[in-house]
């Protein structure tokens, strides 16, 4: 069978099943979000916060929502690393140095899950559990609910009021996250990813060694891992690690998982604003670049490049011989596009131009489908930046979903596209720009020197500020400026875009809805997805093709 025609197998029976579910789990999430019913276990729960399900916010309210419930987090996070030796559980594993404690902290609560750090040798199960994986759930619930604020902003008419965050953080928590989880934990226990509480098993190998074999509540971590697009591994190969993901069949289906709720949002936008065809051509937009990207990427690694390559028959390097390079190139591709960040294979270890397509990916927002929440609400920026293009060409106050753009949309929607190209080019940018900073990165963090070093320290920044999360696998981050570098990107890479986005929130929802005229821009048709597509592409190849053009591509036409 030739990779293509394996590859088309493969995206055959992905597009089977994310279309069957498209429909019941858009619909289900959007009645989530409208219903004026709570659960049994939700009304106990605001009465123990003394929050009122009933009062909706303004945005600056759910904004302040947002960033303080956030911060609660990384507070939480940080200590339960800095006192795990009295944990329970901790399997004599000592404290988490400080540096590394606040990079880890702030990665998971940023939805980024990026890992400086061998988690089987640094984290024992109590910070596993009762700090990383609740980060797991809330922090993509987090991710949901600012999305749908943005949703309720188009909805909404003459409101000062955009929701509650508090109910959305809940509810997508409860009824969506959750749930789901516990389905898809079941399904991967049955496929073989463990889940026990045992200590670590020494054996005796072949040769004579003694080697250490963890154990941990792997299968619960990994279904909301994959579910809620975070991607930190329970061990250090992430899902390359048999544990982790044992066998093809699991391979695929934590794509599934990846991909199910991003690729669902927009039926859930399409229905909350009450016009489901709007979300057909998000979603058109979506699947168009992620075919794109999924294609290049293996046609680059199918194609290999060098000697070696060709006296081994294929580009194998960096890869699990139970995946091959289709369910690699797929995976890859998928956790790049979704800011997953989880791996099955080594990036660092991709042909120049294979590893350019994993940073293009995130380079271009995670949009296709993007993150869960966030690739929705990003892929409504971009739509927002082309009504207005388009405005401009025909000479016509650019009007979506019934909502004036004036020059205030256009200025928050400018910052947020603006916001992670500044910090992965200026913390790019730094890391060499420096004397001292210098020499460390290139003395003890880069393991390949050149272009392809430069390609690794890109790449963290890129992974970083788009709250992606997944390494080059060739650099060594565990430094202090790279802690803390690394950790300002994703800061400000998660929380400067979600201000932008609930103050644009906000602004729509103050509006009223303009009638449609014939000189309206149709936003549903093949003609504005076909703009949607192009606004991506060029705002990201006018951004970061110079970078590119000094690293990856220089390397690939060496």
């Amino acid at each position: 069978m030739t990779p293509f025609l394996l590859l088309a197998l493969q995206l055959a029976t992905l597009a089977l099943i994310l279309v069957v579910a498209y429909r019941p789990v858009g619909d289900y999430m959007a009645n989530v979000y409208t219903s004026t019913k709570d659960l049994a276990v939700e009304r106990w729960m605001y009465r123990a916060t003394g929050v009122d399900p009933k009062s909706p916010q303004t945005p600056r309210s759910y904004l302040r929502s947002v960033l303080a419930f956030s911060l609660i987090g990384v507070l939480f996070v940080y200590v339960l690393q800095r006192i795990q030796p009295i944990l329970p559980a901790a399997l004599g594993l000592p404290s988490v140095p400080e540096s590394l404690s606040f990079n880890t902290a702030i990665s998971f609560v940023t939805n980024t899950n990026w890992q400086s750090y061998t988690p089987e040798a640094t984290l024992g199960y109590t910070v596993q559990l009762a700090g990383l994986a609740v980060q797991n759930f809330v922090s993509a619930a987090v991710g949901i609910a600012v999305a749908i604020a943005l949703v309720r902003g188009f909805a909404l008419k003459h409101s000062d009021t955009i929701g509650n965050f508090w109910v959305d953080l809940l509810r997508g928590t409860v009824r969506i996250l959750l749930p789901f989880s516990v389905v898809a934990a079941i399904i991967l226990v049955a496929g073989g990813v463990i889940q026990n509480f045992a200590d670590p098993t020494s054996v005796h190998t072949i040769a004579g060694a003694t080697q250490s074999i963890p154990g941990g509540p792997v299968a619960s971590q990994e279904a909301i891992k994959m579910l809620g697009t975070n991607g930190g591994g329970f061990f250090n190969a992430n899902s390359a690690h048999p544990f982790e993901n044992p066998s093809p069949w699991i391979n695929l289906f934590q794509i599934v998982l990846m991909l199910v709720i991003p690729f669902s949002l927009p039926r859930t936008f399409g229905r909350m604003v009450g016009d489901r065809r709007q979300g057909y051509a998000i979603l058109s937009a979506m699947v168009a670049l992620f075919l794109v990207s999924v294609v290049a990427m293996t046609a680059f690694e199918v194609a290999g490049g060098g000697t070696a390559t060709a006296a081994a028959g294929a580009a194998m390097e960096g890869k699990e011989a139970r995946f091959g390079i289709i369910g690699s190139t797929l995976f890859d591709s998928t956790s790049t596009l979704t800011s997953t960040g989880a791996i099955n294979s080594t990036p660092d270890s991709y042909t120049p131009l294979g590893g350019a397509m994993a940073m293009i990916n995130m380079m271009l927002g995670e949009l296709a489908p993007g993150g869960v929440g966030s690739g929705l609400y990003g892929m409504l920026v971009i739509a927002i930046i082309a009504v207005f293009l388009a405005g401009l060409m025909v000479g016509r106050t650019p009007e979506y979903l019934g909502k004036k753009l004036g020059a205030k949309e256009m200025k928050l929607a400018s910052l947020y596209i603006l916001t992670t190209p500044t910090l992965v080019l200026a913390g790019t940018a730094l890391s060499f720009a420096i004397p001292a900073v210098r020499g460390n990165v290139e003395g003890t963090s880069i393991l390949n020197s050149g272009v392809h070093g430069f390609s690794e320290v890109l790449y963290a920044f890129t992974s970083a500020a788009n709250n992606n999360g997944s390494a080059f696998a060739g650099l060594t981050a565990n430094t202090p400026w790279f802690n803390t570098a690394l950790a300002v990107a994703m800061l400000l890479g998660r929380f400067l875009p979600i201000v932008f986005v609930i103050a644009l929130a906000g602004s729509l929802a103050k509006q009223d809805r303009v009638p449609v005229t014939a000189g309206t821009l149709p936003t549903h048709r093949p003609q504005f997805v076909g703009l949607l597509i192009g606004t991506v592409v060029i705002v990201s190849a006018l951004t970061y093709f110079p970078a590119l053009a000094v690293g990856p591509l220089a390397e690939g036409l060496l």
